[in-house]
């Protein structure tokens, strides 16, 4: 985030923030450590469980263990997950929960610190309408950027939990006084992978995890429109189909579009591959320049399909190769082979939002490629704006990540989440 977002945050964080949000009848309750888990059984106990969820596609594809081993822990219990309105196709038909509502964070710059307040209150009343919530949950370990702890504490829930503001410098900086609209805090600092961390939630509220898959979660209708599209540019059952992510939600993620281009030639005449270009409507320039480069055996989807039906399509892929984005944990959702590129150096800060220790593929055959080293003045992370770090990485490395991948039945031993590094 900028500098102007970070001036913006400090303006609407702590007590300043608390007293305009404050709910009437409702006071802000002490703040326990980690070492103070809710009594277990609290899960099984819960009847009303709100789960506010409100970033990326990436972050909510990493979500769907937590959903899956909350509704396990709480079978009897109404589950309420919110996400932000561009993601509601995603998880529309998830069956851990009851009801996906969604919250829209974004607004006018000036009007947006009120807009967001008005929203949380508004969907707040709403809500506590119909619900008396016994729990509210933001399982994100990350800064807050998105109101996420505002809306949990509007809602009136009786125990509302998440990660402490002080897991992490940034977060504390950022999020400064957010605790006090919490009932308890989780006070952990440990780098781990964001699905794990999603999962330890689940544990400090005294539940029991049974499984870390990721899911994707489709309807019929996403099936058939990714057999149609297919069949209409001639890709039969069995044809090796690679799709190519050159994407990215940062321009210093994003690996240049020009060895897109050449590693999709190679992949082409290499495994005799037609080429799936992925992405949302901001990466049409990228797909458009990808399709008249590559011409032959090359489908551009790029803002043409819900998520779902990205989803559907990525099941139908032999292999997914793309930039540290959604489309990455979607291919990793839908079960196939992941080549991810990182911007993030080798040797670089595993605590940073770019770093495949926190954000690799969670599939068992994944091949993560990382520049060799930061480029100056980069140190443990890349903090240019545009392509910088991710220059580093070599065409002849990331051929060799989608050789393998494509070679040998089995890469990498360990399950869910393993795989190598290049």
């Amino acid at each position: 985030m900028v500098s102007c977002e970070a001036s913006r945050w400090r303006f609407r964080s702590g007590a300043f923030v608390a007293g305009l949000m404050r709910v009437p009848g409702k006071r802000v309750e002490p703040i326990f450590g980690a070492d103070q888990n809710l009594p277990r059984g609290s899960l099984s106990g819960a009847r009303n469980i709100l789960v506010v969820r409100l970033d990326e596609i990436g972050d909510v594809v990493m979500t769907t263990p937590f959903l899956r081993e909350l509704r396990r822990n709480a079978p009897n219990a109404w589950i309420t997950l919110i996400v932000k309105p561009e993601l509601y196709n995603l998880v529309e038909l998830c069956p851990h929960v009851n009801q996906v509502l969604t919250f829209s964070w974004q607004g006018q710059a000036v009007l947006e610190p009120l807009q967001r307040h008005w929203r949380a209150l508004n969907l707040a009343r709403q809500l506590t309408r119909k619900r008396r919530f016994d729990l509210a949950i933001i399982p994100r370990w990350d800064v807050d950027w998105y109101h996420s702890t505002f809306l949990v504490y509007a809602s009136g829930a009786r125990e509302r939990v998440a990660y402490s503001e002080k897991v992490n410098a940034k977060k504390e900086a950022f999020n400064r006084e957010f605790d006090k609209l919490l009932t308890r805090v989780l006070v952990d600092r440990s780098i781990r992978h964001e699905v794990q961390q999603n999962l330890n939630m689940i544990r400090a509220l005294g539940g029991e995890v049974g499984c870390d898959e990721i899911e994707l979660w489709l309807a019929r209708d996403d099936e058939r429109f990714a057999d149609e599209l297919l069949e209409k540019h001639g890709v039969v059952p069995g044809r090796v189909l690679i799709g190519i992510g050159p994407g990215a939600g940062a321009q210093k993620r994003e690996w240049p579009v020009s060895l897109y281009a050449e590693l999709g030639a190679w992949a082409r005449e290499e495994f005799g591959a037609t080429l799936l270009i992925i992405g949302g409507t901001d990466d049409q320039p990228k797909g458009y320049a990808l399709q008249q480069v590559l011409a032959r055996n090359c489908i551009d989807i790029t803002g043409r399909t819900t998520l779902r039906q990205l989803g559907a399509l990525l099941r139908r892929c032999t292999l997914y190769v793309g930039n540290d984005a959604g489309p990455m944990h979607l291919a990793a959702a839908a079960g196939i082979p992941v080549v991810g590129l990182f911007c993030h150096p080798k040797g670089g800060s595993a605590a940073s939002a770019n770093s495949p220790t926190r954000f690799r593929p969670w599939c068992a055959r994944s091949v993560v490629v990382q520049p060799p080293a930061a480029r100056p003045p980069c140190v443990d992370e890349c903090v240019a704006l545009e392509a910088h770090c991710i220059l580093g990485i070599r065409l002849e490395d990331v051929k060799g990540a989608v050789f393998s991948l494509m070679s040998e039945r089995h890469v990498g031993e360990g399950g869910v989440g393993g795989g190598l590094s290049v």
